[in-house]
């Protein structure tokens, strides 16, 4: 079963693209809903997140989000801590995850497939992509943040462009594109290679 991976930055819409991969019967992995899962289940993870943050990290039993986010978003170092603890753990669930699959193939999406070093247990890379200012809006509108903590948050991911170009595909959610069509053409890409038919 092939491997791939959905990724692009903050406000890109890589959950609007994975729910059309849902539509179209193929399962998909949410790595960063599975991390926040985990960080309030793993009781290895709690304890090394409650170490390195202290206990304000919790408030009864659950992870203290604006606390976490207000230390890792100003504190390079602080959020490669975080990192170091939940991606490992992530990656062990998405693996084991991709195990019980049995379509043709499975998306991962995560916003940090290259970041977080997942992408050599990929076969392919979808990267979603649209422009900064469209970006910062969804993102806006859909977390309640300001532009600020918008912008906070997409430097501390590497460039987009750079990202883009890693990846073995590229969908445009530039509102100008429709999304369906890109995704429905790689779905038939991914069921050919699938099969053996590289054509």
């Amino acid at each position: 079963m092939l491997k791939i991976g959905l990724t692009g930055g903050i406000g890109s819409g890589k959950s609007t693209v994975a729910d059309i991969f849902k539509i179209l019967g193929i399962p998909v992995f949410d790595a960063d809903k599975e991390a926040k899962l985990l960080m309030e289940r793993d009781e290895i993870l709690i304890n090394s997140i409650k170490k390195e943050f202290g206990k304000k990290a919790y408030i009864k039993g659950k992870l203290n989000r604006k606390y976490i986010s207000g230390v890792v978003f100003s504190d390079k170092f602080k959020l490669e801590i975080l990192n170091s603890l939940v991606h490992p753990v992530v990656l062990e669930a998405a693996r084991l995850w991709h195990e019980q699959q049995t379509t043709p193939y499975s998306v991962k999406e995560a916003a940090l497939i290259f970041e977080s070093a997942s992408a050599g247990s990929l076969d392919y890379i979808i990267g979603i992509y649209a422009p900064q200012p469209i970006r910062i809006k969804r993102a806006m509108d859909r977390d309640n943040i300001s532009r600020d903590d918008v912008l906070a948050r997409i430097e501390k991911q590497i460039d987009e462009d750079v990202k883009m170009s890693l990846c073995n595909f590229v969908v445009g959610n530039d509102e100008q594109q429709l999304l369906f069509p890109q995704v429905l053409k790689l779905h038939e890409q991914f069921l050919k290679l699938a099969s053996g038919n590289k054509e």
